[in-house]
């Protein structure tokens, strides 16, 4: 289970640039559920560890399924739509995070071949088509 933030300012949506087994990949933030944790909790805590952003999530823009070509893993991933907040530009990034960056949907479809996973462009697409659900969609029943 993992989740990613869909912020975007100005027409750019923030991203990182991260390195996962040898390869340099662009990605929302995002990251595993950790034990304990809602589903809003882990993606205001994964926003923070790899961009230095808090984060305000609104909504909920899908939830997608997508299994590795190898088919090793499937990974259902909830996608949050909301603010930035606040930036600490002392703020310690995730080791694996090389940068982050603004870039364009259109910038975004052009790095196809280097996204992290179909999930990112989908997500960014649903996010442009309106797709808002309330996250009192998710349940946490402790």
């Amino acid at each position: 289970m993992t989740v990613a933030a869909l912020i975007e300012d100005d027409g750019r949506f923030l991203l990182v640039q991260e390195r996962i087994s040898g390869k340099s990949v662009y990605n929302q933030p995002a990251g595993h559920l950790e034990d304990g944790e809602t589903l809003v909790d882990a993606v205001i805590r994964e926003t923070r560890e790899e961009t230095a952003w808090e984060f305000l999530p609104e909504a909920v823009t899908g939830i997608y399924q997508w299994r590795l070509p190898d088919m090793s893993k499937t990974f259902i991933r909830v996608a949050f739509s909301g603010k930035r907040l606040q930036h600490d530009p002392d703020g310690a990034l995730d080791a694996c995070i090389e940068k982050t960056l603004w870039l364009s949907p259109e910038e975004i479809r052009n790095q196809h071949d280097r996204l992290r996973s179909p999930m990112v462009l989908r997500s960014v697409e649903d996010y442009l088509a309106g797709f808002r659900y309330p996250l009192t969609l998710l349940s946490d029943l402790g």
